[in-house]
């Protein structure tokens, strides 16, 4: 048999080497002729080159040195910064005094210990005149029934379920309340934020006022966020102002058998010898809103928490937020639906200018390219 391992003095693997080789030039040429493939490699290399750390890089060290001096500036305003909000915390000391002979009397309003005077009651709508008019109309043709149906019309103490209804009609409060929690929240009479004293690390109180009520004996329920205002020292370029850090809640005393933060399930267990069978009873934890009050502590002895416990967290110290910032300042708003219109309307707003702006950038490529040039 002829041996075919060489053919005029080559060896066939080179010969075979050779065709792979002229093969993929081959194919090299016909990509590189393709124009999409030469846009799609030239636009990699341009935000390769053209990255902002990648033009720092090429600059001549004297300059970088300068660069430097400007990121000490830059920490110095962050330092500047934190006694800024340092100062707005104590001005909302001040102004919380101011806010809050208003809001005490809004409690006893909402209680019916205090009943408002004509001129305290007295509100302009947008839609008076109309409301007027047709009101005008009815008591013309049904006076008699007008009449006796004022007599009939119930006049409950204050406000009834005021601050629950707040809860209903907020998504991220009622996400929080199970129906079980409901009967307590009735008893909730009074919100109130206090702001930490002078002196003191930066922090504020959230106190829930209830009513006596056959669920627990505590009349306040507390719930503290402590803050930070001050730059981080491993990234001080992070700071935006102050943070809540961590937060503490209060022990709730809970009547015999009204505890809604856990639940009593029955399990059977076997003996392994004897081959028995018994049920014991165990408690364990339940889906309430009072576990607001048992919250989750962010690690402060530099361990990380997981991914669930960062979302948790960080769902906290927002829903803290909301009550200090929105729901106490502006309860009626949002007892009425007013305050959550506005909020909705905000929303949408932004969504409407989002979605303007993306037409403006598939219309006008080339403005775009001036506002925002790649240096």
């Amino acid at each position: 048999m002829a041996d075919n391992s060489f053919s005029d003095g080559v060896p066939a693997d080179s010969m075979e080497a050779a065709k792979n080789a002229s093969n993929t030039e081959k194919l090299t040429d016909q990509v590189m002729q393709n124009p999409q493939v030469l846009a799609a490699l030239q636009e990699r290399l341009d935000n390769v080159s053209h990255t902002p750390s990648s033009y720092i890089e090429t600059l001549p060290k004297a300059v970088k040195r300068r660069i430097n001096a400007l990121k000490q500036l830059q920490v110095k305003c962050a330092h500047i910064e934190a006694k800024f909000y340092e100062e707005v915390h104590d001005l909302e000391r001040k102004y919380a005094a101011l806010y809050q002979p208003l809001f005490d009397k809004r409690r006893e309003f909402i209680t019916g210990d205090v009943e408002p005077t004509d001129a305290e009651s007295e509100w302009h709508s947008e839609n008076e005149e109309e409301e007027k008019l047709a009101g005008d109309m009815k008591s013309k043709v049904v006076v008699a029934e007008k009449e006796e149906a004022a007599a009939e019309e119930p006049n409950p103490k204050g406000i009834p379920e005021f601050w629950f209804t707040i809860f209903r009609n907020v998504d991220m409060l009622s996400e929080l309340v199970q129906e079980y929690d409901e009967p307590i929240l009735k008893h909730l009479q009074d919100i109130k934020v206090k702001f930490s004293d002078p002196g003191q690390p930066m922090s504020f109180v959230l106190e829930f006022h209830f009513e006596p009520n056959d669920y627990f004996t505590n009349p306040v329920l507390t719930k503290t966020y402590k803050m930070k205002s001050e730059p981080d020292k491993a990234d001080p370029f992070s700071f935006e102002g102050p943070e809540i850090v961590d937060c503490d809640g209060c022990t709730i005393d809970w009547k015999k058998g009204k505890n809604v933060t856990v639940k009593t399930i029955r399990k059977k267990q076997k003996h392994k010898g004897r081959g028995t069978v018994r049920t014991i009873t165990k408690q364990v934890p339940n889906e309430s809103f009072f576990n607001f009050f048992n919250p989750l502590k962010a690690s402060g002895d530099g361990e990380s928490l997981d991914e669930d416990s960062e979302f948790t967290l960080a769902s906290d110290f927002e829903i803290g937020h909301f009550f200090r910032e929105r729901i106490v300042p502006r309860a009626v708003l949002y007892f009425t639906g007013e305050a959550i219109e506005d909020d909705d309307n905000f929303e949408e707003g932004e969504e409407g200018e989002e979605e303007e702006l993306e037409g403006d950038e598939e219309g006008e490529d080339e403005d775009d390219a001036e506002i925002n040039p790649k240096v």
